[in-house]
């Protein structure tokens, strides 16, 4: 068997059809007590049925799509690993419906060897194309692009779709697909840009013929990619613009799914500058998408998807409770039930420009502003409110937005190799720094990127690595799309080479430099991308590379240091900036905390260690003797007397230091207290009832930390659940992450 893909087997065993959340099949680390998690938030008087939010009731799996918009209730999958439900307009029952889904699996689910197919409700079994992207240390699968061609529904509604592990097939496999039979059929694809009344073109059909690289590869379906630069009719190449195609041909339905994107995103090419043009995309010979005066910014790029062939339109509402269990998203409290008004504002946002090529969906164009944000956090909040309800709306505004992340001029894209721009590649490349600090002197030549001639190169946009949101991980990971693994590889290096050479010791690509907060969403990124690329892939140990270096440099300066302040605070970069160089943001500290956590749980090596180091830092907040856990998310922490004295050694200390005279010394949790503070009895500081408030920036961090600290950390957590004021998470649930042994 193909080390790349799975075979496909059949099934005639019944689905059961019991609405609960997934248990016995999950690994035993992954198991959640929901009743457990609900009555920790909501009170033991509201605690019904595992995984429903107070006053829900169980949907009837006869018909998934009658659950709730605003919260997903899961099948019973049985013996099965877990599942889809495949929602389909209506297709007057005649018209087969072709899937295609990225799928995680936790450790040792999907061993290699093992065979996958899938199962409909109703015990039919169902042939599946498995193409293995990843795996796990032990060889089991970790990621993989499944596809399947559903038989017509009748009519509007859903199919859940079982993914069970059987015995061989004895069925033969097609033949390899041809790229001459598509085109013989009359596949035709053409992306054009014009410039001053001359047309710039590139062709799928015509570069199909020239070895494309292949993505998908089985019975059921095939996905080429091939990319050239646009040419006028001399064939003369654009400097600057290029076109990418993905062409993912269901064989047996004779359709193919057009994946189109256009480039301004060489990395090293001279006098780099924005492009105008009106854009027109032609598939099967008809006009499928134009825009006149396109302002195409530089080192950015955009994306449009379309049919050649008529498919009905579906939305796949995934198994959140097993996607979580697996530990490659992090454990988001399954008992928050997302607001259709959220819901609702999400799809009100979603129109206009901003969804337009050269938008950028709903993230904020000035990426440094501060203040409480939607969009930062392990996950942004629509992401968040995706995995949660799985949502169509949500699912729209995710996945939309991750298509507009290309609008950011971050993209650098490598002629010499075709893929993102690496740093392992280009040592002494950056966007900060002077020329000297860019010059290779083991090559002699200069890695810097070019400059744009003035005003050349202007945005509306301003990224930074500070205030980043997770644009693509979670699309790549429900969706397998090329697009999206390439959005998270620009990000992850931008994330790295950014910044001066120097500063981050060249290849190694530490963030040790930036910001606390940048320090952590760009670790997410990186961990993320070396979790999740596909192992044939030659970034991944790049990736791997460079988190390994930065989990060296931090165990080295905290974990394996005596030295280390014993308070569990990262000191480094930019870290001690707030009164006069004494004081700390805990908030900030937290995010990296949360970074860490989640990394330990994607298995970086070096992560885990380094969690049980700063876990410390939020648990001392709430349980310190001395100290007290309602200024635990306290907006700066003096941590030491002078910008030059040595660290308190006590976080009581660090909490009298950091209260107004007298109120340091008030019983922790007294009513004096909460006068003092104007809380009420039992309220935290700093906006607790608020969903970005600095309360829910502590909980994904106190939550890694609850199960990395032992009893310690569980007394913490205890604390933390027990405040009287708390969000309302389901407008807004990026903080909403619970311990996996969450206890009330």
């Amino acid at each position: 068997m193909p080390a790349s893909r799975l075979s496909f087997a059949f099934s005639s065993a019944a689905l059961l059809s019991a609405t609960a959340v997934l248990a016995q099949s999950l690994p035993e680390t992954g198991k959640l007590d929901d009743s457990k998690v609900t009555q920790a938030r909501y009170g033991s008087a509201a605690a019904p049925a595992a995984g429903l939010p107070p006053g829900a009731k169980a949907a009837p799996q006869a018909n998934a799509s009658s659950a709730p918009a605003t919260f997903q209730t899961t099948p019973d999958w049985g013996d099965a690993i877990t599942g889809v439900v495949v929602e389909a307009e209506d297709a007057g029952g005649k018209a087969s419906i072709p899937v295609t889904f990225g799928q995680v699996f936790a450790p040792g689910d999907l061993k290699r060897g093992d065979v996958l197919h899938g199962r409909l409700a109703d015990g039919r079994a169902l042939p599946l194309q498995v193409d293995v992207k990843a795996t796990h240390p032990d060889g089991s699968v970790r990621h993989a692009v499944i596809s399947a061609v559903l038989p017509g529904a009748g009519k509007a509604g859903s199919q859940a779709l079982a993914l069970v592990k059987g015995k061989e097939s004895a069925a033969k496999p097609a033949a390899p697909a041809s790229v001459q039979a598509l085109l013989d059929a009359g596949f035709s694809a053409t992306a054009s840009a014009s410039i001053g009344g001359q047309a710039w073109t590139a062709s799928a059909d015509k570069l199909l013929r020239q070895k494309p690289e292949v993505w998908l590869d089985g019975p059921l379906v095939t996905e080429w990619l091939v990319s050239a630069p646009l040419r006028n009719e001399k064939g003369v190449e654009h400097p600057r613009l290029s076109a990418r195609f993905a062409v993912r041909w269901y064989r047996a339905l004779g359709k193919a799914r057009v994946d189109v994107s256009i480039e301004n995103a060489w990395a090293f090419q001279p006098a780099p500058r924005n492009e105008t043009y009106d854009a027109s995309i032609q598939v099967g010979g008809k006009e499928v998408y134009a825009k006149q005066d396109l302002v195409h910014y530089n080192q950015a790029r955009w994306r449009k998807t379309f049919w050649w062939g008529e498919v009905p339109a579906v939305h796949l509402r995934h198994d959140s409770a097993y996607l979580m269990a697996s530990r490659a998203l992090p454990n988001y409290d399954r008992s928050v039930h997302v607001a259709d008004r959220a819901l609702a504002e999400l799809k009100s946002k979603w129109s206009g420009e901003r969804t337009e090529p050269m938008g950028i969906g709903l993230a904020v164009p000035y990426m440094p502003t501060t203040g409480g944000r939607n969009d930062i956090g392990l996950l942004p909040g629509w992401a968040a409110m995706y995995l949660l309800s799985m949502d169509k709306r949500a699912a729209e505004a995710t996945l939309g937005t991750a298509d507009l992340a290309g609008s950011w001029s971050v993209h650098y894209r490598d002629r010499k190799t075709g893929r993102p721009v690496s740093l392992i590649d280009y040592p002494y490349m950056g966007i900060f720094g002077t020329e000297a600090d860019k010059r290779n002197p083991k090559t002699g030549k200069s890695e810097a990127f070019p400059p744009c001639p003035k005003d050349a190169c202007k945005t509306p946009y301003h990224a930074d690595v500070s205030h980043q949101p997770s644009f693509a991980y979670l699309p790549y990971l429900l969706t397998g799309d090329y697009y999206y693994l390439e959005e998270l590889e620009f990000w992850g290096m931008y994330d790295v080479f950014e910044s001066v050479p120097g500063y981050r010791d060249f290849a190694k690509g530490l963030v040790k430099q930036d910001q606390v907060r940048g320090q952590a969403w760009a670790l997410r990124t990186l961990g993320e991308a070396a979790y999740i690329v596909p192992d044939k892939d030659p970034l991944k140990a790049h990736f791997r590379s460079i988190v390994k270096s930065n989990m060296d440099w931090f165990n080295a300066a905290y974990t394996d240091n005596p030295a280390a302040n014993k308070l569990g605070f990262i000191a480094n970069g930019h870290a001690i900036e707030y009164k006069n160089g004494t004081g700390i943001a805990p908030w900030m500290d937290d995010f990296f905390t949360a970074a860490v956590g989640h990394l330990t749980e994607l298995g970086a090596e070096g992560a885990g260690r380094l969690l049980a180091w700063k876990a410390t830092f939020p648990i001392q907040r709430m349980t310190a003797p001395g100290a007290c856990w309602t200024g635990a998310s306290i907006y700066a922490l003096i941590v030491r007397d002078s910008s030059s004295a040595p660290f308190y050694p006590t976080m009581a200390q660090a909490w009298r230091a950091s209260q107004a005279p007298g109120i340091g010394e008030l019983e922790c949790g007294s009513p004096a207290l909460a006068q003092a503070l104007k809380l009420k009895s039992g309220e935290m500081i700093g906006y607790a009832s608020s969903n970005t408030g600095f309360p829910a920036n502590l909980q994904p961090a106190l939550a890694y930390a609850a199960d990395a600290g032992g009893k310690a950390g569980q007394e913490a957590w205890r604390k933390f659940m027990a405040r009287s004021v708390k969000p309302d998470y389901g407008m807004a649930p990026q903080f909403a992450i619970v311990p996996r042994g969450a206890q009330p």
